[in-house]
């Protein structure tokens, strides 16, 4: 099983320097695979959250791709699919497709800030129907233009999300889900592939709580849980080290010290 991180593109502390120290620290721990997330206009309930400046996903991980060495695999988490014209989500897809040598992995999903729909001139409760149709156009563009095609992971665990994941993905990429509601829609559909996002934080002592998400908890619990993950049939798990608060991203060295400890911990395990 892969492990990749969920590496803040986003917030005050995040520069270059930064994005390219990330990339150093996951390959150097370790690691097969950095993400990044999307956003297009920063409206006051994104920036509440995930604040400018904003690094667009694409430009961002195809200057990763020229500047990480090769040593990593590379994809979004998720992009959020009615913000573009399907023709030129796949043409820039496949584009890093082949300029990151066949290491990219297009996570995807409808999106959630309604405020930023209205800026984009999307409509907000058509998004569902939009993400379904578009990756249809997406699949047919890689298909009869000879573009390459990379590997799409299917967000969200809605049944609609589930059924898109069915439909179109190569993998369902759930998103800080506890273990016990992963492994429930693993037992109830035939899904192409597992590769769930979860949230990673370290706590002092153990989380006593059914509803605890997958990697909350001590150096243990997060450990079983990606054990418990691998015996699901994940082939990848990604953790995301942030926690809403943008002055984290001033203080990477927290998360990096966090990703080192769990990283040593599990091949231990293993």
């Amino acid at each position: 099983m892969q492990l990749g991180v969920n590496v803040p593109n986003f917030g005050p502390g995040t520069d270059p320097g930064v994005l390219r120290e990330w990339a150093r620290v996951v390959a150097g721990i370790g690691f097969d695979l950095l993400m990044v997330s999307d956003h297009v206009a920063v409206t006051p309930d994104v920036a509440q959250r995930y604040p400018e400046p904003f690094y667009d996903p694409f430009t961002t991980l195809s200057w990763l791709a020229g500047t990480s060495g090769g040593e990593l695999w590379l994809g979004t988490t998720v992009l959020v699919l009615p913000y573009r014209h399907p023709l030129l989500a796949a043409r820039m897809a496949s584009s890093l497709q082949r300029l990151s040598g066949g290491r990219f992995v297009l996570g995807v999903g409808v999106g959630w800030a309604r405020q930023e729909f209205d800026a984009l001139g999307v409509p907000f409760g058509a998004r569902g129907r939009l993400a379904d149709e578009y990756l249809g156009v997406m699949r047919q563009a890689w298909g009869a233009e000879d573009q390459a095609a990379p590997e799409v992971w299917v967000g969200g665990h809605s049944a609609a999300a589930i059924r898109r994941a069915v439909r179109f993905g190569d993998a369902w990429h759930p998103l800080r889900l506890p273990v016990p509601r992963m492994r429930s829609v693993l037992a109830d559909h035939a899904l192409p592939g597992f590769a769930p996002r979860i949230a990673l934080r370290l706590t002092d002592a153990p989380v006593d709580s059914a509803e605890r998400p997958a990697g909350v908890g001590d150096l243990q619990q997060i450990v079983g849980d990606l054990a418990e993950l691998r015996g699901l049939g994940a082939q990848t798990v990604v953790l995301d080290p942030y926690h809403g608060d943008p002055a984290q991203t001033r203080r990477p060295e927290a998360a990096w010290r966090t990703l080192t400890a769990v990283a040593e911990q599990w091949g231990a395990a293993s």
